[in-house]
């Protein structure tokens, strides 16, 4: 059951996240009529971003831990602002109203808000 709960706060912290995104950052969108509906993509979204951050982040890291070292660690903005690209291209192909402008600044400022705003958030809550 703890598993469950720690998850929920995951997905409800990373999706307050992408809406205060939304809010404050200009590039990235989201045109929903309803509250309802705005609740349900935020949700959704923040789905996608963990599935793939899961899925792609760890290889990434591996194939590409050169790069890493070499830049100290800031490639880590440049693959995080294209995961979060990603996450907008496989929302908008499953029809959800959520948008990313481009790579500068909308998607590197989101990515690096929305981890701010979920580390933040995660402590707070203390999700583990």
């Amino acid at each position: 059951m703890d598993f469950l709960k720690g998850l929920l706060i995951r997905v409800a912290t990373t999706a307050v996240a992408f809406w205060l995104a939304t809010l404050l950052i200009p590039g990235i969108s989201l045109d929903s009529g309803s509250a309802t509906e705005t609740v349900t993509t935020l949700v959704l979204v923040a789905v996608i971003f963990g599935v793939v951050n899961a899925v792609l982040q760890p290889i990434i890291k591996t194939v590409g831990c050169g790069f890493y070292l070499l830049t100290l660690g800031l490639i880590a903005l440049v693959v995080n602002g294209l995961l979060f690209l990603l996450t907008s291209w496989i929302a908008g192909e499953a029809g959800l109203p959520f948008h990313v402008d481009g790579f500068w600044p909308a998607a590197v400022l989101g990515a690096l808000f929305v981890g701010i705003v979920t580390w933040i958030l995660g402590a707070v809550l203390d999700r583990d």
